[in-house]
């Protein structure tokens, strides 16, 4: 096996999990103990769906923080693009452990902790597209989807490390405690597992597909953003409407679910971390096994099969929640997360085989997170909503099958890439360019 490709997807598997342990951690405080401490003037639903609100705000920087570092890592590699975003990413999330709250300097503290949202949103915008293409672009075509499925597991271990840490912090302390200056703790623990991510991601080296395409890289080549909207539109399209299903389903099973389990059923905040807890290790484990599967079979049928069985889960989902036992809500988020990663697993492969590499970081990123906009920074504030108007699931349950339903019709018009090659031809490239 070859050490250099595991250096790298180890490199790519740290520095998401470090990033999205940053992005958990801020989502799961917003539901527990921002709504308190930064919005207190509200009633309870009210204040969750305004922390809420900051947390939205972070996804209204990614799509420009995807803009950027694609831009940029498309022209000067994708390695260097990879240490700012951690660098911004980390810092942002340790200045969140020493911000003042609503009580020390009134409306100053929800305008601190937006501004920081929205660093946070900015970085991980240019993080996800440049991990999983360092890997893509390293590894070999036939197990493509294998190994660029390892930064993908970088979500439910950084999902996993941030509910732990709160579970445990919950668990080991008074709730007056834990509101009062326990919940900064995991803020302030980003700093260290920064400097471990910075280390690990200096040790490797460039995409070997990226140096080849800049060698041969024309200076009158237009910028990467024009490049896709006028060459690669229907690539752009792909992945924009393919993660809509996947990117709504992830946020209600590990989101929303906080706010309904405490909310909606009246149970201990600590069922619902445990949920998320159990169901991230079971999606960390998964995740590489349908990549894999899509090595064997092809992209779309594992991720179609995803997409159509999420539709069918999304009621079984809430059925099982509202059994009201811990063993019922476990279960209903491990089956949510398994289903999920039908889609996850390929997607990192899948998207990176729809660009050309001078302009697949730009693509893969914008695609991708205007696409969390649309879905993912509004899906919890939809089902909240949604809960509350009605009092009742099933309008959630319609909502995320409605997703569902626009991610087929992406996946319907996509080519099957299992096996294409990374690299451009001169002639790829000539015709491209002259498109």
């Amino acid at each position: 096996m070859d050490k250099k490709l595991l250096r790298v997807v180890g490199a790519g598997l740290i520095g998401t999990t470090i990033e999205w342990y940053d992005f958990f951690l801020y989502t799961s405080a917003a539901a527990l103990v921002f709504n308190k401490l930064f919005f207190p003037t509200a009633d309870p639903l009210t204040g969750t769906l305004l922390a809420l609100l900051t947390y939205a705000v972070g996804f209204l920087a990614r799509p420009i923080g995807g803009l950027v570092f694609g831009h940029f890592g498309d022209r000067i590699g994708r390695k260097k693009l990879l240490v700012v975003s951690l660098l911004m990413m980390g810092g942002s999330t340790f200045a969140m452990g020493l911000l003042p709250t609503y009580s020390a300097v009134g409306a100053l503290a929800p305008i601190l902790l937006t501004l920081l949202r929205l660093i946070q949103g900015f970085a991980l915008g240019g993080e996800w597209g440049g991990a999983v293409l360092l890997v893509s672009e390293h590894g070999d075509d036939r197990r493509r989807g294998f190994w660029a499925s390892w930064p993908q597991t970088g979500v439910p271990a950084g999902n996993l490390l941030a509910t732990a840490v709160l579970t445990i912090l919950a668990s080991a302390q008074s709730d007056a405690t834990f509101q009062a200056w326990g919940w900064r703790i995991p803020f302030l623990l980003s700093g260290v597992l920064v400097v471990l991510g910075l280390w690990i991601r200096l040790a490797v080296s460039e995409s070997p597909v990226f140096i080849a395409a800049k060698a041969a890289a024309d200076e009158r080549e237009q910028a990467p953003i024009v490049d896709v909207f006028r060459g690669h539109f229907r690539a752009l399209a792909v992945t924009f409407g393919a993660r809509i299903a996947e990117n709504v389903s992830y946020y209600v099973i590990t989101a929303f679910i906080l706010v309904y389990v405490t909310s909606g059923l009246g149970l201990p905040k600590a069922t619902g971390l445990t949920a998320v807890l159990v169901a991230s290790a079971v999606h960390f484990v998964t995740i590489p096994l349908w990549g894999l599967l899509s090595d064997k079979i092809g992209r779309k049928p594992v991720y179609l099969f995803g997409v159509v069985g999420m539709a069918a889960w999304s009621f079984g989902f809430f059925w099982l929640l509202d059994l009201r036992t811990t063993g019922s809500v476990i279960g209903a988020a491990v089956i949510g997360l398994v289903v999920h990663g039908a889609m996850y697993g390929p997607q990192a492969a899948f998207f990176a085989e729809q660009f050309p590499t001078r302009v697949r970081y730009t693509g893969l990123s914008v695609g991708g997170q205007l696409s969390s906009i649309a879905a993912g920074a509004i899906a919890p504030l939809i089902a909240v909503a949604l809960f509350e108007a009605y009092h009742s699931t099933v309008p959630v349950s319609v909502y995320v099958v409605a997703m569902c339903l626009l991610s087929l019709v992406a996946l319907l018009g996509a080519r099957e890439t299992r096996g294409a090659s990374l690299h451009e031809t001169a002639a790829e490239r000539q015709a491209s360019m002259t498109a």
